[in-house]
Formats: structure tokens, sequence, C-alpha cells
């Protein structure tokens, strides 16, 4: 028994080892992030402008829509997700590693900031699903790790290769329940879902120490879920820099909602003392002036968060038309390709 117990621990901490420890490489600063982001999730662009999209400013003159949401609106940073072999499906693919590092280098080159948001799937990761990418389906857990941190840098060297350093990086999305499910999910094995946290943190840092790592979490009013996730990484040894979180209240909710997200902030921020990020809210279009007031009013609260904790909002891909994609209709822009004002409420 001695022995089986002791070629157990052996093992344990080989596995540690491992993912505790970066490969050495070339090391890049990220440029400083803005004391506060104001962000846009602008994954869509690409698919949208190969569709013939062309976005219109509240006027109703053409330009191009990064010089609107930052001229316009005052938008600071952009957020782009990165699937491991996403199909060339517009609205539910597209976004490769390159497609992704070329968008990246677009917006570095108007004066954005950049947060990478790692789906570590071939498509939608989210709640209700953390599926593996099809490559990956058969790996031991060991494999595992080693593919997110591989992949990870592959990610962050592609990036560095077009010369953008991102100024954060989420790894996975939405992971209320863990990630690369079953040997990531959390409700059945929350150390796993650790290490596989620690392997892409490790491996972002490999390339740009400076760059922070989130995890991020939908439902950023359930403070119950964020306690149980966050506490459960932190107690199985994960590695993280930032708390990230998704809020997509209703017209009718949205104050109840930000003030209770605002109440979980600042909780969290006394239990585990790390800073706060909105990577994710939205409302229907056909409520501008409400979606307008829920920005203005979040961006506050999170500003003001304890101890300077509040580090910015992004509203999720706001240049959608309605209904696109099949149906999303929480964008900020009209079907005439004009915005709505919602956006607006970034402008203070």
């Amino acid at each position: 028994m001695w022995k089986k117990t002791f070629g157990l621990l052996l093992s344990l901490a080989l596995c540690l080892t491992l993912v505790s420890s970066p490969v050495a490489g070339p090391q890049q600063t990220a440029a400083a992030a803005p004391s506060f982001a104001k962000g846009a999730d602008i994954s869509w662009v690409p698919g949208m402008e190969a569709q013939g999209y062309k976005w219109k400013d509240k006027n109703g003159v053409q330009r191009d829509i990064l010089d609107i949401l930052k001229t316009d609106y005052g938008i600071n940073s952009v957020r782009i997700r990165v699937w491991v072999n996403p199909s060339n499906d517009y609205g539910n693919g597209y976004m490769t590693v390159d497609r992704a590092a070329t968008l990246a280098k677009r917006a570095k080159d108007k004066g954005f900031s950049v947060m990478l948001t790692l789906h570590y799937s071939d498509s939608w990761a989210d709640p209700g699903k953390q599926t593996k990418p099809a490559a990956w389906a058969g790996y031991t857990f060991q494999q595992l790790m080693d593919a997110v941190y591989n992949w990870t840098r592959y990610v962050m060297t592609s990036m560095q290769a077009k010369g953008v350093t991102p100024d954060w990086v989420q790894i996975g999305n939405e992971t209320n329940d863990g990630m690369l499910w079953n040997d990531g999910r959390a409700s059945t094995n929350m150390k796993n879902y650790a290490w596989l946290v620690n392997s892409g943190h490790n491996a972002v840092k490999s390339v740009s120490s400076s760059t922070k790592t989130i995890v991020h979490i939908a439902n950023g009013y359930d403070n119950a879920l964020f306690v149980w996730n966050i506490g459960g990484l932190i107690s199985n040894g994960a590695n993280f820099d930032i708390i990230g979180m998704s809020l997509y209240p209703t017209a009718s909710d949205w104050s109840t909602k930000v003030n209770q997200t605002i109440s979980n902030a600042n909780n969290l921020i006394s239990r585990y003392n790390k800073p706060i990020i909105i990577t994710e809210i939205g409302m229907d279009y056909n409520q501008p002036a409400a979606a307008k007031s829920f920005i203005a009013d979040i961006k506050t609260k999170i500003r003001n968060l304890s101890g300077g904790k509040g580090q910015g909002v992004f509203y999720w891909e706001p240049q959608a038309t309605p209904s696109y994609n099949g149906g999303y209709s929480k964008g900020a822009w009209q079907a005439d390709m004009k915005p709505t004002i919602a956006m607006e409420g970034f402008l203070n």
C-alpha cells in the first residue's frame, strides 16, 4: 500500500511540475493597458466583412467599424476570440489563429489594447458546452494539459509574429463548470480544471510575463457560483490574474442585476484580492435607451469598485445587426447599418 501511495504521489508531483514549469522562450512585454478598458468584442467583424457588411456612423457616413467604435464612442480596447480548428462558417467558426492575429494587428495599429478569449474548442465554449477540440478528443489528461500549453503558446507567438502582445488573455470562456469536458469539468474534478487553467496561464506568461490572465464566468450577479468556482480554483492551486464576468440583463431588470454584480465583485475582491473585469455585456438592440443607461451605470460602478480593482467593461459584438447569425439581437447596430444610441453609454 505504501509503495502504491508513494508512486501515486510521485506521479502527481511530476504532473504538477510539468504544468507549472513553462518552456523557456522569447519574452515580450505588453504595452500598458488602459487604466480602465472601454471595450468591444469584434470577433464577427472579419466574417461580416467577408459577407459584404459595411457599417455607417450615426450620420449615415460609411466608415471602418473600428474607427467608429474608437472615435465616436471612446472604445479603447477590443476582445477577439480564438478557436482551435474552427469551420469556415462566418458566424460559428472562421476565427482561426491566423485570422485572429490579423484582426489583432489591425486593432493594435489603430491604438486599441487587445484581449484574447481562448475557446479551447473548435466552436462555442460556454456554460452549457465545453467540447474538446476534435483533435484532442482521445488525449490522456497529461496530453490534454500539454495541448493546452502548446496551443496557447502557439496563439501567443502567432500574435507576437504580427507585432501584437495581448494585454489580457482569457483561459477559457464562461467556464462556469470548468473546461474541456469531461476531464476538466469542475463539478466532477476541480483539480483537473485548476491544472488546465495553470497550463494556459503558464503558456501565456512564458511568452509575455506582463500579459494578464483571466478566468471568465457567466452570470456576474451569482455570488454562490463565483465563490464555488473561483474559490475552488484557488484552493486547488490555480494561478490567474483577473476574474472576468458576463452580464446580459433585460431592459426591466438591468438595474437590479448591475447592483447584484457589483455586490458580488466587491465580495470577491475581499475574499481573493483579485481585480474584476466585465468581459461581456449586452442587451436587446430594440431597447437602446435602456442599453445606454445600463452601459453607463455598470461602467461607472465597475470603475469605482473597492480598492480600484475594477478594470473595464466590454460590450459583446456591438457591430452585430438585428438577428445576425440566425438570431443574435443584442448588438448595437440597426438593419440600415447605422448605430443605435446604446454605445453612447461609454461616453463619460
